[in-house]
């Protein structure tokens, strides 16, 4: 799964090693007691990268639990911002899910970015030869 090469290097809960202790549950975050959990930010991104970022958290379920719709929604909003991995994220995701669940992540993205506007890139003088 491509997904699970871009987020190489980050140790799941599932590939934790034998004996590595118990895995505690705190409102939701799960991770082992000697481990740190990638942190979802406090804010919501608005750039690409940030919204891929999310994308790959909750694809992987690195520090949350995996949740597919929650990583379409953000791999939408990254492609729409521009970031060159989200749509083929995106598709891949989708792959996995049924269709009411993909309606449901692409109106929440859509509300997503009613919610939040990006800024129009400003206008380039073009000088045209006399």
């Amino acid at each position: 799964m491509l997904v699970r090469k871009f987020f190489a290097g980050q140790r799941g809960l599932n590939d934790r090693p034998a004996g590595a202790g118990p895995i505690a549950k705190n409102g939701g975050l799960k991770m082992a007691d000697n481990e740190m959990a990638p942190a979802i930010p406090a804010e919501e991104p608005t750039d690409a990268e940030g919204c891929f970022s999310l994308g790959m958290i909750y694809s992987s379920g690195a520090g949350v639990t995996v949740d597919l719709v929650q990583a379409h929604k953000w791999f939408n909003i990254a492609a729409m911002r521009g970031h060159p991995d989200g749509a083929r994220l995106r598709k891949e995701i989708a792959e996995q899910m049924a269709d009411a669940e993909i309606g449901c992540a692409q109106r929440a993205a859509r509300d997503w970015l009613k919610a939040h506007p990006q800024a129009p890139a400003p206008a380039t003088e073009i000088r045209v030869a006399a």
